[in-house]
């Protein structure tokens, strides 16, 4: 969808139904962008939400929240979001 594949500024949210396990495929749809400013993972299974934090190609990957940061915390994007971390290349 375009929705989707594109990067929204504003309260948009994307929330996409998934085969039970398909971890991989659910990560293959959500790098499949142009863009990688941030995400977010909502599960129950701490050890599944940070190997699917440590896959996805975003800036900022929240945890069972969204837009929670501190305003100390590095900032930046993946692809056309931005030029990486704060202080990167």
């Amino acid at each position: 969808m375009y929705i989707a594949k594109e990067e929204s500024f504003g309260p948009v949210m994307v929330i996409s139904k998934f085969k039970n396990g398909d971890v991989d495929g659910v990560l293959q749809r959500a790098n499949a962008t142009e863009y990688g400013l941030a995400s977010g993972v909502f599960t129950k299974d701490i050890n599944k939400a940070l190997y699917i934090s440590e896959k996805l190609e975003a800036g900022t990957v929240f945890i069972n929240t969204y837009n929670k940061t501190d305003v100390a915390a590095p900032f930046g994007g993946f692809k056309l979001s931005g030029f990486g971390k704060d202080l990167g290349k």
